[in-house]
């Protein structure tokens, strides 16, 4: 069990928020509580020899961020342009990440009963930072697992 799906067993929630986004047509869901702001990022400055995933660093209100490309982290083709990206501003270990996405929708609060496991079809990549689905009106909402999504980046940063 995941650590944000430990907090929400142990505390007895019949729900949680999640704020939505798209990433290559993709609905994901990420947790409220661990979603600090959401922007347009300006400008990056391209890191040398950092990995393939990592579209840079930028600057948000004083704060060196590191910005993390989602479509390259889930395997999906790369975006034509850098027209109409945003990016959730998220926390860990300490350190601010933005995750580059494509757009943000809404947010959507969930009976966290109703949330499955990953489908044993969902591509390899997804399921290492999935903590399970959602399944909504005619789509299927892939939570993303903040801990997973980051932990081995940082790891790979760190080595």
């Amino acid at each position: 069990m995941t650590n944000d799906i430990a907090k929400e067993a142990g505390t007895g929630k019949d729900s949680i928020q999640y704020v939505t986004v798209l990433i290559g047509g993709q609905l994901f869901g990420l947790p409220i509580h661990r979603v600090h702001d959401v922007f347009v990022p300006e400008s990056m400055t391209r890191v040398p020899l950092a990995q393939a995933e990592i579209a840079g660093v930028l600057n948000l209100r004083g704060r060196i961020v590191t910005a993390v490309d989602m479509r390259r982290r889930l395997g999906l083709p790369l975006r034509e342009g850098r027209h109409g990206i945003m990016a959730v501003g998220i926390e860990f270990r300490g350190e601010s990440y933005g995750l580059i996405i494509d757009e943000v929708g809404e947010v959507l609060t969930l009976e966290t009963a109703r949330r499955e496991p990953n489908p044993a079809n969902l591509d390899g990549r997804w399921a290492a930072i999935s903590g399970g689905v959602h399944r909504l009106d005619g789509h299927l909402m892939v939570i993303l697992d903040v801990d997973r999504v980051l932990g081995h980046l940082v790891e790979q940063m760190a080595a």
